[in-house]
């Protein structure tokens, strides 16, 4: 590695200043960089977010000048540390991400390194084409880290690697030149060699033509590399599959000529080379059109990798394993196990081991006589017991299961973990099933096991130890772990790294791998592209030990934390290590879901679900303060986070980071106090409660514009933002004077009446009581207290848990499943759901568990009781009408949307169709506030706005959130419903 010269501040904020880009030397930012999907962690001196080309040249000038070390980064999900480092991290996701040409003529297509490539594709589609390599993480993963990593993913049996499909690159060099690198003649290559021979480019000509012309290189090359029947061979610098071209290797017979490209050489590479700014790929025709996964289960690994030989017969479009663990993580994910729909465990109760045959083709009827045969053969050989076979929305439940898996081993409670050591080892698919019995005995021998998973059709399975890395003994394990199996792999003629490359993980096992004389090539490659040796140094050659730098020293002791809620099983600083870095949080709005908001409306990484994690985990590690949440840094990465609840419902590794945004906001209260913007939206029902009694006063100032923006500069909140008004009278109120209907049913329901409902939406709490009435059921509002949700919101948790408490002692004796409490507003009903349980007392705990099992939106009992024939679509209007519906994110993350459509799809002529939304912005108070209402108003540009008003006037706008209504009011002028409303309207 290149030691970090001293680098004064002054220098950095005259490089700062040179930039048209960003650039980022304090402690926060340095932080968020300091890790990646790995067990790695270094500081870098600072962070730097390139604009232009320009840009980059400076960083590469600056580099040199100083003898610092640059470190390429796209989406930061590396899992072998290649991209921590303690120079500067250049980050190109955020502004290189341009698509600048699709050639659906001559199939190519040029990108910028920072292109998802989910996102690729979804721009390839209606030209019939497709970029086929495809990660776990291709929703946020980017074409240059694919580059870098030579990514492979699960269809690679049909498509290979990125290697396969890399065309061209246009780079920056050591020295701040420019190249292109491409699909070269002889003729070409040959005049590389001697017109450029005193640039940096042509020495690197001379080099590769030096080494690879040498007989003793070529024989070393052949004997030492993984076998070529090996095809995710991606250890070290790939100077076999050069070897394999034009001028080096001749055309054998009845064999074309390979011709010379050097970006087999740069795939791979991990950024050691040359600094990507131009990515030209092959681009193929789509998949068949009819995708059906055969998902055959057997009762153990083995079994299931001897199967793999006989699928692949049938030449599948891939061949993925799930095991036993990943199923039995799964089973603890609300969404994850919602996708484990198809699993059926063995007769002795247990979970399989499944094989995901995908045998896609253009119709249903071979994909079908494919799977009959594929059965017939497994049973034929004795092997499997059970073979659903998938079509539709089920396959891609499936594939999200799969994809799942990294974020899913994270999910173990304590310090143990599924750790990624050797989990990137690739043999000979036939070599496999031995190759794993030798595996699974260096682990028993150690008293471990492991996790397999994912592309059992290449002869990689993805393994993870159960390790502790907080513990000397850890430490240990990861070291020797990684020693057998790289003798282990070299026995097999393997590849240590099939996709995930060599980083800070593999790099020290080289020279095992293929040999000190071809390790010394490496060398001498590195030295010729990097004379300055500023390009991520410390990858690939020149590693520091594997077990350096990583996230926790031997014998770390976690501290322990008096919370204000509980944390399954474990602390919250644990509860914020279960983020494993995967990146599931930077996806953007294209890919769908709720998680995360503001990245998506800032493209920052600092506004990640992953880097709240990281800074929480950090600081409270760290932190030399008695009360560690006293701290700037967690306020200000925290301060973008919505409490959205996305995270919760769609991170894998079940990530509450608005629980730990609570959590961290009344520890920073208790140390600073309540600042008075945050009591007032705390004590909303309090205040509301008052001004209830002159409804007309309140009323008058915020219907009149000029009063309003004077009010809402007092508070704090944003002077154009509208504000919710009050009735003029309270749902309570109207329904103690109203005269009740006579209703003898024995039909009984309790209704909770929440803040918002009971003060400003009082219309729809009207509606919805007089639903459920013409229904045939009695509806009681108890007696309770608010919800405690704006308390909840702003960190008031003391505040809370009384909330909390008084209303389960109120409402313990008289709930059940025959009567149930029912909520019109999705944030205040879901409360007991997701966070009484975790806040009341110790003896409250049962009593809120069960309360929770009870309480229901009304879309939920609606459609549980359409489910059991009590309602039917008889009592609804007949008349066509088309919904649009905006989902409430916490009604997704903690409940589900398909309740509401359910409900709404009664009237046998309404159609229904959700919006793919994610969040709408608004978030409780979030989008009222001064500083905030920008960047709310940018992610309600994101997709619901421009959605809603596309709409027709007919068209009915839904919205179960009181917060969603007025965001879609103001940021489109169009009046959302409540589903109750339209329910209510649909009565005949």
């Amino acid at each position: 590695m290149t030691p970090q010269s001293s680098v004064s501040n002054t220098e950095l904020q005259q490089l700062a200043r040179q930039l048209t880009g960003d650039f980022y030397d304090d402690n926060t930012m340095r932080t968020l960089y300091a890790t990646d999907a790995s067990a790695y962690r270094e500081m870098p001196l600072a962070v730097a977010i390139p604009k232009t080309l320009e840009d980059i040249k400076t960083l590469i000038a600056f580099a040199t000048s100083k003898k610092i070390s640059l470190i390429p980064r796209t989406a930061g999900t590396s899992l072998a540390g290649q991209v921590v480092g303690s120079g500067i991290i250049v980050d190109t996701s955020k502004h290189f991400t341009k698509i600048l040409e699709i050639n659906p003529e001559e199939r190519y297509v040029r990108v910028e390194p920072g292109v998802v490539r989910d996102e690729l594709n979804m721009a390839l589609k209606p030209y019939g084409l497709y970029f086929g390599p495809e990660t776990s993480t291709a929703n946020r993963a980017m074409i240059g880290g694919m580059v870098g990593n030579n990514s492979c993913g699960s269809n690679s049996v049909v498509y290979g690697s990125t290697r396969e499909h890399l065309l061209e690159v246009k780079a920056i060099l050591a020295d701040g030149s420019d190249v292109t690198f491409g699909t070269e003649t002889l003729e070409t290559f040959q005049g590389n060699l001697t017109d450029s021979a005193d640039s940096l480019a042509g020495k690197i000509y001379a080099k590769t033509f030096e080494i690879l012309s040498n007989p003793a290189n070529q024989h070393e090359i052949r004997k030492e590399f993984p076998k070529r029947s090996v095809e995710r061979r991606n250890t070290g610098y790939a100077l076999d599959m050069l070897l394999e071209t034009e001028p080096f290797t001749p055309a054998a017979e009845n064999q074309e000529v390979v011709p010379f490209n050097m970006c087999k050489l740069i795939a791979g590479s991990e950024g050691t080379l040359c600094f990507l700014t131009e990515i030209k790929l092959n681009i193929i025709p789509l998949p068949p059109t009819t995708q059906g996964l055969l998902c055959a289960h057997f009762t153990s690994i083995d079994e299931a990798l001897r199967a793999t030989i006989l699928a692949l017969k049938y030449k599948p479009q891939a061949v993925e394993l799930i095991d036993n663990y990943v199923l039995e993580c799964a089973a603890t994910n609300k969404e994850q196990k919602a996708n484990a729909f198809f699993v059926q465990n063995t007769a002795s109760g247990e979970y399989p081991a499944i094989l995901v045959v995908d045998l896609s083709r253009e119709t249903k009827d071979e994909v079908e006589a494919l799977a009959q045969a594929l059965e017939a053969d497994f049973i034929q050989a004795g092997m499997g017991y059970h073979y659903p076979l998938l079509f539709g929305d089920d396959t891609k439940k499936i594939w999200t299961l799969r994809k799942a898996g990294l974020g899913l081993l994270s999910n173990l409670p304590g310090d143990e973990k599924a750790v990624a050591v050797i989990e990137d080892t690739a043999v000979d698919v036939y070599d496999q099933p031995q190759y794993i019995i030798e595996f699974n005995d260096i682990l028993k021998k150690h008293g471990m096991s492991a996790v397999h998973y994912a592309h059992a059709g290449s002869g990689e399975l993805h393994l993870r130890p159960i390790i502790n890395l907080k513990t000397k003994e850890g430490h240990g394990q990861f070291r020797t772990i990684a020693e057998e199996i790289a003798t282990l792999v070299k026995k097999f003629q393997g590849s240590l790294s099939g996709e995930h490359g060599d980083g800070r993980l593999r790099g020290e096992f080289i020279p095992q791998m293929v040999g000190q004389h071809n390790y010394e090539l490496f060398k001498e490659l590195k030295r010729t592209w990097d004379p300055y040796n500023i390009l991520n140094p410390g990858k690939i050659v020149d590693t520091p030990p594997m077990d350096t730098f990583l996230r926790y020293e031997a014998d770390h002791v976690t501290p322990e934390f008096k919370t204000y809620f509980r944390y399954q099983d474990q602390t919250v600083l644990q509860h914020a290590e279960q983020c494993n870095g995967s990146g599931d949080c930077r996806k953007t709005e294209m890919s769908g879901g709720t998680m995360c908001p503001s990245f998506m409306a800032t493209r920052n990484e600092k506004d990640t679900t992953r880097a709240r994690a990281n800074i929480l985990r950090e600081m409270l590690t760290n932190s030399p303060k008695e009360n560690r949440f006293d701290n700037k840094e967690i306020k200000e990465v925290y301060d973008l986070c919505l409490a959205c609840k996305g995270c919760k419902g769609e991170c894998p590794s079940n990530v509450d980071v608005a629980k730990l945004k609570m959590e961290f906001l009344q520890h920073y209260h208790d140390e600073h106090g309540v600042p008075i913007r945050s009591w007032l939206v705390g004590n909303f029902s309090k205040l509301n409660g008052l001004a209830s009694y002159v409804p007309w006063a309140y009323n008058m100032i915020f219907k009149n514009a000029p009063l309003r923006k004077i009010a809402n500069n007092v508070v704090g909140f944003h002077p154009e933002r509208t504000m919710p008004l009050l009735h003029d009278t309270t749902l309570i109120s109207w329904y103690k004077k109203r005269k009740k209907p006579g209703i003898t049913s024995e039909k009984k329901v309790y209704l909770f009446c929440d803040e918002f409902t009971n003060y400003n939406d009082v219309e729809i709490g009207k509606k919805a009581i007089q639903v459920l009435e013409k229904l045939g059921y009695e509806v009681i509002i108890p007696t309770h207290g608010p919800s405690g949700r704006p308390q909840l919101s702003k960190g008031l948790l003391k505040d809370a848990k009384k909330i909390a408490e008084e209303n389960i002692r109120l409402l313990k004796g008289i709930i059940s499943y025959d009567t149930p409490l029912i909520g019109l507003e999705p944030s205040a009903i879901l409360t007991f759901r997701d966070e009484y349980p975790d806040l009341v007392g110790e003896d409250l705990i049962e009593d809120a568990k069960k309360l929770a099992m009870n309480a229901l939106q009304f879309d939920e009992f609606i459609s549980r009781e359409i489910e059991l024939k009590h309602i039917s679509k008889n009592s609804f209007s007949k008349e066509k009408r088309l919904i649009k519906l905006h989902g409430h994110c916490q009604q997704k993350a903690i409940s589900s949307m398909v309740p509401t459509k359910r409900m709404l799809s009664l009237p046998e002529n309404y159609t229904v169709q959700l919006i793919p939304s994610g969040c709408c912005g608004m978030a409780g108070s979030f989008g009222y506030e001064k500083e905030h209402y920008d960047i709310s108003m940018q992610i309600g540009e994101l997709v619901l706005f421009p959605t809603v008003r596309k709409q027709a006037e007919d068209v009915i706008i839904a919205a179960p959130g009181t917060s969603c209504r007025h965001q879609i009011h103001d940021g489109t002028g169009r009046k959302a419903l409540h589903p109750a409303e339209i329910l209510f309207e649909a009565l005949v």
